[in-house]
């Protein structure tokens, strides 16, 4: 039941993300006007804006003017209640629930905010700071707290140094959402900590090499560093642990 609720709720969020994605990078506003067609400018209808079921059943397109609406509508719908139930299933009914769940209701913008305009909006990530910190609050687990501040002084610190020392492969939003997701991981532990950051690096190099290797990138081609930034973050989320002994294993194999 539990799960049933946070997958519906993940489908309601993502639809409000959407509209996230396509407002914030224009700086427009998140409640006026109300949602209409970007082609026709009509009002989308209450009977059309159910996730996912109001795509499918209007054919992917407008029931105004027809213009086709992007998969990526109801993909960011399903995303986004995909990564509430794993969530809800990671942390059960606890304090600690409500800022994992923001951090995968913000983590789905922003990634796709960067992936669109090579930005991670003020907007999203510094008031993530203080939310954050007041959701992780409720646990009451001190400890853990005086650690995610470590964590995320140790963080910030680091990406600020490697934006200063090489601007041309890091920017600023990248070290602002690093701070931030150390806030995250180091509630959870160093080790989540670690592993994130190191996942992160690991995707995003890896992602490069591939763009570079099939000509769709250059040497001088800005590549977005925050979705494996987010992705790493997650990942380690929920696999800290297994992620850590097999990189122990690969870098001190037995034997």
């Amino acid at each position: 039941m539990i799960l049933a609720l946070a997958a519906v709720g993940g489908l309601v969020v993502g639809s409000f993300l959407n509209v996230v994605v396509h407002r914030v990078p224009r700086n427009q506003s998140l409640i006026r006007p109300a949602s209409h067609c970007p082609a026709c400018a009509a009002p989308i209808r209450f009977r059309h804006n159910v996730p996912v079921v109001s795509w499918v059943a209007l054919g992917g397109r407008c029931a105004d003017c027809r213009v086709r609406i992007p998969v990526r509508y109801p993909l960011v719908e399903l995303a986004t209640a995909a990564l509430f139930v794993a969530i809800t299933a990671r942390f059960g009914v606890s304090w600690a629930l409500p800022a994992y769940l923001y951090l995968a209701a913000i983590a789905v913008p922003l990634a796709l905010i960067d992936l669109d305009v090579q930005r991670l909006p003020n907007k999203i990530v510094l008031p993530s700071y203080a939310i954050g910190a007041a959701l992780l609050a409720l646990t009451t687990d001190w400890t853990a707290a005086a650690r995610a501040i470590a964590a995320m002084t140790v963080l910030y610190g680091g990406y600020w140094l490697m934006a200063v020392l090489y601007p041309g492969g890091m920017g600023f939003g990248d070290v602002k959402l690093a701070g931030l997701l150390g806030l995250f991981l180091g509630w959870l532990g160093w080790s989540s900590v670690w592993i994130g950051t190191f996942t992160g690096f690991l995707l995003g190099g890896t992602v490069g090499i591939a763009l570079l290797v099939t000509r769709r990138a250059t040497g001088k081609t800005a590549i977005p560093f925050g979705p494996a930034m987010l992705a790493g973050g997650l990942l380690a989320v929920f696999a800290a642990a297994p992620l850590a002994n097999w990189y122990f294993s690969v870098l001190y194999p037995a034997g």
